[in-house]
């Protein structure tokens, strides 16, 4: 059994993680047999290691991990791949595949681009 997890950084804000759990929701209605999970490094629960364990204890065989950052700072960098690397000590014969953040997959950032240049109309203009 093979599970995805969506992985982001967490807030106190808890509408912020609203866009990842659509982005959970939205692969599920892709493909209803698919396994996936939001977890967080900080802040927001669940964290990453308690999400592993629930996978885990279902049976799932293989993990993989879309950092769901769009730049790519230290938690991506230096950060997730130490948690990753302790879970794969803590859960030896489950997979772990750790995907690159979205930010750097040329189709997120061709599709930011696109709804940057689309402009807005004037009922969706955010005055500050």
């Amino acid at each position: 059994m093979q599970a995805t997890i969506l992985f982001g950084h967490g807030s106190r804000d808890p509408l912020w993680r609203v866009p990842m759990d659509r982005v959970a929701q939205r692969m599920l209605t892709i493909d209803p047999q698919c396994c996936v999970r939001c977890a967080f490094l900080e802040i927001t629960a669940p964290d990453l290691a308690s999400t592993t364990a629930e996978l885990a204890a279902l049976g799932v065989s293989s993990i993989t991990i879309v950092p769901m950052f769009l730049g790519i700072g230290r938690h991506a960098r230096e950060d997730l791949p130490v948690l990753v690397t302790a879970l794969q000590n803590d859960y030896p014969t489950v997979r772990f595949l750790l995907q690159p953040s979205v930010g750097e997959d040329a189709r997120v950032v061709d599709l930011l681009a696109q709804i940057a240049l689309s402009g807005t109309t004037a009922k969706d203009r955010i005055l500050i």
